[in-house]
């Protein structure tokens, strides 16, 4: 287990035990994603079984080594307040890239700079497991397309009409990149 550094909270990557043990934790930080609006894959009403479903696939990939699962948690009660991941497992002609996914953030934590963190962790993470570049994407015009731009991401284009919000109706989605240098 990783531990990474910010004042506010707590990052770590979570070892295939403890991924399992906080599926109850992950996902309520997911539901509250979705109520808030977010359009992270899964649509409205999201039920505490589907999100507990998601969660445990998640950590089966933590278990295969195919995915970092990265936290943020409050230092006195260990809440988890956000997450991240960074997909390592790719077809055999990119082993050098890796995809990051649902970069979420409790509504309760928003702008103390947890989601800066957890990217940043991320990036320290996939760097770690010998990765040399990243791919994301995110909803046009939103606060994490703000976030990803001002952490130095390279915004490759916008696909109209790529997603659907929670509660319906099409976002568009922008795809970003960013080539990572070893330190």
């Amino acid at each position: 287990m990783n531990s990474f550094v910010n004042s506010s909270v707590t990052l770590r990557s979570l070892s295939p035990g403890e991924a399992a043990e906080q599926v109850g934790a992950l996902s309520a930080v997911l539901i509250d994603c979705v109520e808030g609006g977010a359009s992270v894959s899964f649509m409205a009403p999201l039920t505490r079984e589907r999100a507990d479903a998601f969660w445990t696939g998640v950590a089966e990939g933590v278990a295969a080594g195919e995915r970092i699962l990265l936290v943020a948690q409050e230092p006195e009660s260990s809440r988890i307040l956000g997450t991240v991941q960074v997909i390592l497992r790719q077809p055999e002609n990119q082993p050098h890239r890796a995809d990051v996914a649902k970069m979420l953030v409790h509504r309760t934590a928003r702008r103390r700079g947890v989601g800066a963190s957890l990217m940043r962790a991320a990036e320290a993470a996939a760097l770690a497991a010998g990765k040399s570049v990243l791919v994301l994407d995110t909803v046009t015009g939103s606060a994490a397309e703000r976030l990803y731009t001002r952490l130095g991401w390279v915004r490759a284009g916008i696909i109209p009409n790529y997603a659907l919000w929670p509660q319906g109706g099409f976002c568009d989605t922008t795809v970003f990149y960013k080539q990572l240098k070893p330190t």
